[in-house]
C-alpha cells in the first residue's frame, strides 16, 4: 500500500462530475489498485475514489498548470466504465510504501454466522413446530441463511443479520421471488431475524409480509441468567 500526503486538488469525470479544491489530504493506492482520497475527518469514508479494475498514470502538468503550482497530474481511469479519478498534486508531504500482506480478515463476535448456527440448533424460536431443513440454502444469486419448515410443512427462508436495516430486507426480498417460483418450494414465507431491527427495515419488512425476529444472542449462548435478572 502506497499513502502519499500531498496538498492537492481532485476531479471525477464520468456519469457524474465532482470537484475538490486544493487541500492537504490522504491519498491511498492500494494493491488492487484501487485509489482513496481521504481528509482528516469524515471517519473511514473516503471524499472520493476509483475503484478496480482502474490503472493510473501519472504525467507532466501543462504549461497552465505548471503556472498555477502543479508539479504533476495523476489520472486513474477506470477500465470499464473509462471514469477518471483525476488528482493535481501541487506538493508532496510525505510518500512511502508499505507491504501489509494477506489479511485474515475481521473476525467478530456475534456475526451472522454464529447468529446462523444458534438459530438452527435452537430453530424452535422460529416458532412451535418449525424444523430445520438446512444452513445455507443455494438460489440462483446467492445462499439463503436457513431453510426450514414451519409446523404444517410450509417453506420458511430466513435471512440473519447483526444489525437488521433494510439492505437485509431487500435482499431477502429478490430470495423469496426466486424461491417461490420454485414449486417445490412455495409457497415460501420469510423471516427477517437480527439482534436489532431498525424501525424502517421493520416497516419494510412487514409491508412485504415478512415476519420480524429480534434475537438475544446472549440468551441463545446460555449466557443469559434469567434468575438474576431484576426485570
Amino acid at each position: 500500500m502506497r499513502l502519499v500526503i500531498a496538498q492537492c486538488s481532485v476531479d471525477y469525470a464520468g456519469r457524474l462530475n465532482a470537484h475538490l479544491p486544493l487541500a492537504t489530504r490522504l491519498l491511498m493506492l492500494k494493491s488492487d489498485g484501487s485509489v482513496l482520497v481521504h481528509s482528516d475527518g469524515g471517519s473511514y469514508k473516503p471524499l472520493n475514489w476509483m475503484s478496480p479494475p482502474c490503472a493510473l498514470a501519472v504525467d507532466e502538468p501543462d504549461d497552465d498548470q505548471a503556472d498555477a503550482g502543479v508539479t504533476e497530474v495523476w489520472t486513474v481511469t477506470h477500465a470499464k466504465t473509462a471514469d477518471q479519478l483525476i488528482v493535481s498534486i501541487y506538493e508532496v508531504l510525505h510518500d512511502s510504501a508499505h507491504e501489509l500482506g494477506i489479511d485474515p480478515g475481521l473476525i467478530k463476535d456475534g456475526v451472522e454466522a454464529h447468529l446462523q448456527k444458534l438459530l438452527a440448533e435452537h430453530i424452535h424460536l422460529l416458532g412451535d413446530g418449525h424444523t430445520l431443513v438446512r444452513r445455507e440454502y443455494m438460489t440462483a444469486i446467492g445462499p439463503v441463511d436457513i431453510l426450514a419448515r414451519d409446523a404444517g410443512g410450509g417453506s420458511v427462508a430466513v435471512e440473519l443479520k447483526r444489525r437488521g436495516d433494510i439492505d437485509g430486507v431487500e435482499q431477502l426480498t429478490r430470495y423469496l421471488e426466486l424461491m417461490n417460483r420454485d414449486p417445490h418450494l412455495a409457497p415460501v414465507a420469510g423471516v427477517f431475524a437480527a439482534q436489532i431491527i431498525k424501525p424502517q427495515a421493520r416497516t419494510l419488512a412487514e409491508d412485504r409480509g415478512i415476519r420480524c425476529l429480534v434475537l438475544d444472542y446472549d440468551a441463545m449462548r446460555g449466557l443469559d441468567d434469567t434468575q438474576s435478572r431484576l426485570f
